[in-house]
């Protein structure tokens, strides 16, 4: 087994941007609520499964290159979800083998996708 896959190893993924105070609050719709906790003024987390945390973090020279996917069970419901809360997704995909995948893309371009098995 590989030491990534053992136990007492957590998973964070960062998407950086510009300006944090602009950045937060579309983060905040997106996730659907408040971060799990702030690291620090300009840095927000959110665990989005045990171990396994999503960052949003201010650092102006590295903004916009992120690009993190989320496999789920849900993904029609979590997308309405966001949907919902005023956010379209930028792209949608199926693979030849059925699976989907929803991109978003935040103010300074980072992308989150959510894939899903085939329907």
């Amino acid at each position: 087994m590989s030491d990534f896959l053992e136990d007492g190893v957590e998973l964070f993924a960062t998407s950086c941007v510009r300006d944090y105070a602009v950045a937060y609050p579309w983060w905040e719709r997106f996730m659907g609520c408040p971060p799990t906790f702030k690291a620090h003024e300009t840095e927000a987390v959110w665990e989005v499964a045990p171990a396994r945390w999503l960052v949003v973090e201010e650092r102006p020279d590295r903004a916009g290159h992120g690009s993190v996917t989320v496999f789920v069970d849900d993904l029609d419901e979590r997308v309405a979800a966001i949907n919902g809360r005023g956010i379209e997704p930028a792209v949608r995909e199926t693979y030849d083998n059925g699976v989907r995948k929803v991109i978003y893309r935040d103010p300074d371009g980072n992308e989150v996708g959510f894939g899903g098995n085939p329907v």
